[in-house]
C-alpha cells in the first residue's frame, strides 16, 4: 500500500495546501480590488457619480462633490475592504466548488470499495491517509471474505465428513443386524460372528460421534479445566506402558528422558488425552523397529514435551496436521482409523491451558512439541544428580 503509515504527514499537506489556497484567494483579492481602483475608479468613475448624484437628486455640483467627498472618499477603507471581502467569497466559492473535488475522489473510492474489483484505491497525493485507510479497510475486508470462505468450506466439509464416516459403521450395522433379522435359522456360529462385528460397528460409531462432539464443545467454549500439579514423569511413564501392545507388535521402543520431579499445571485428563493422541501418531506412523523418544524439560516457567520418531511428514501436510479430518495417509477413516481429530483435539486442549503446539519434520525425523505452564513453585531444574534417567518401556 502506497505511503502507509503516514498520515501525519499526508494531512500536513493537505492543510498546508488549504492554507495556500487561501492565502492565494486573499491576495488575488486585493491585487483585484487595486487594480479597479488604480485604473478603474481613479479614471471617470467619481465624475460619473457625481453626475448621477445632480441627475438624481437635483444637487448642484458643489453639493454633488461634497456628497462624494463625504460618503466615499472619507469611507474609502470601509469600501476596500467590502470590495475585497466581495472579491474574496466569490473566489471562495470557485475554491470550494474545486474543494469537493477531493469528496468525489473519496467517494469513488468508496464505490470502488463497494464494488470489490480488487484494485488499488488511489487518491490525491493530499489525502494520502485516507487513501491509506481505505486500502486497509479493502484489505481488511478481503481478508474477512477469505475467511468466511474458508471457514464456510470447512463447515461444508464437516458435513460431509460427518456424513461419510458415521454411514460407514452404521452402514454395517443395519446390515448384519438385516442378516440376522432375516435368517433367524442362522447357525449359532455364524450369528455370533455377525453380531460380533455389528457390535464392533457400533462400539466404532459410538467413538466418532464422541469424538464429533467433543471437538464441537471445545469450539463452544463449553470445556472447563479443572486444574492441578500433575507428576509429569509418571503420566507420561503411565502413557508408555498402556501403549506397549501396539509399539512392540512393529517392534518399536518408547524412551522417555525427564526428571522425576517435573511438574505442570494442567487437567490431568485432558493432557493425557493429548500425550495418548501425539503418541497414537508416532506409534501410527514412525518406521518399524524405530525408538520413539519423548523428552520432557522446564524452560524458565514452561515445561516443553518433545516427542520424535523417525519418519516424514510432507511439508504441505505438515501445514494442516492440526486442523480437523486430516490424515496422514490420504486416505478417510477405514475400520481402524480414527476420524482424523485426535490432533485437532489435542490442539484444542493445548490452548485452553494456554500452551502452544507444534510439529517439525526433517531428515526422516519428525518431533511433536507441546509448551505448557510449569506447576507452581517450581524453579528451574537442578543439577544433574543421577535423578534424571532415561527409562525404556518392557513388557
Amino acid at each position: 500500500m502506497k505511503r502507509e503509515g503516514k498520515g501525519k504527514a499526508d494531512y500536513s499537506m493537505f492543510r498546508r495546501k488549504i492554507l495556500l489556497q487561501s492565502a492565494l484567494m486573499m491576495t488575488a483579492a486585493f491585487a483585484a480590488i487595486a487594480w479597479l481602483y488604480l485604473f478603474v475608479w481613479r479614471g471617470n468613475v467619481g465624475d460619473r457619480l457625481v453626475r448621477l448624484f445632480r441627475s438624481a437628486f437635483g444637487m448642484s455640483r458643489d453639493g454633488a462633490l461634497r456628497l462624494y467627498h463625504f460618503v466615499f472618499r472619507e469611507n474609502f477603507n470601509i469600501f476596500f475592504l467590502g470590495a475585497v471581502a466581495v472579491v474574496f467569497f466569490i473566489l471562495l466559492g470557485l475554491f470550494l466548488r474545486r474543494f469537493t473535488r477531493y469528496f468525489d475522489s473519496i467517494n469513488g473510492g468508496i464505490d470502488a470499495l463497494i464494488d470489490d474489483d480488487g484494485s488499488e484505491i488511489e487518491l490525491p497525493p493530499e489525502m494520502a491517509a485516507v487513501e491509506g485507510k481505505l486500502n486497509t479497510v479493502r484489505l481488511t475486508l478481503e481478508r474477512r471474505a477469505r475467511e468466511t470462505r474458508l471457514a464456510e468450506r470447512r463447515k461444508n466439509d464437516l458435513v460431509l465428513y460427518l456424513a461419510h464416516d458415521i454411514r460407514t459403521p452404521l452402514t454395517s450395522v443395519i446390515g448384519y443386524l438385516s442378516l440376522l433379522d432375516e435368517s433367524p435359522d442362522l447357525p449359532a456360529a455364524q450369528r455370533a460372528k455377525h453380531v460380533r462385528v455389528a457390535l464392533d460397528k457400533a462400539h466404532r460409531l459410538e467413538r466418532l460421534t464422541d469424538e464429533f462432539f467433543e471437538i464441537a464443545r471445545f469450539h463452544s467454549g463449553a470445556i472447563e479445566l479443572s486444574k492441578e500439579t500433575i507428576d509429569l514423569y509418571y503420566m507420561l511413564l503411565q502413557i508408555c506402558d498402556e501403549f506397549y501392545p501396539q509399539t512392540s507388535a512393529r517392534g518399536n521402543r518408547i524412551r522417555i528422558r525427564a526428571d522425576e520431579d517435573l511438574t505442570v499445571c494442567g487437567d490431568p485428563d485432558k493432557l493425557a488425552r493429548v500425550f495418548n493422541n501425539i503418541l497414537k501418531n508416532a506409534a501410527a506412523y514412525s518406521d518399524e523397529n524405530s525408538e520413539i523418544e519423548i523428552a520432557a524439560g522446564l524452560s524458565g516457567d514452561t515445561v516443553s514435551v518433545v516427542f520424535t520418531n523417525s519418519g516424514a511428514i510432507p511439508r504441505d501436510k505438515l501445514s494442516v496436521i492440526f486442523e480437523k479430518f486430516r490424515r496422514l495417509d490420504g486416505a478417510r477413516p477405514t475400520g481402524t482409523g480414527g476420524a482424523g481429530l485426535g490432533l485437532a483435539i489435542a490442539k484444542e486442549i493445548v490452548v485452553l491451558h494456554g500452551g502452544n503446539i507444534f510439529a517439525e519434520s526433517r531428515d526422516n525425523r519428525t518431533t511433536f512439541t507441546v509448551e505448557l505452564p510449569a506447576g507452581p513453585g517450581i524453579a528451574d531444574p537442578p543439577a544433574p544428580d543421577g535423578r534424571n534417567r532415561a527409562t525404556q518401556n518392557k513388557p
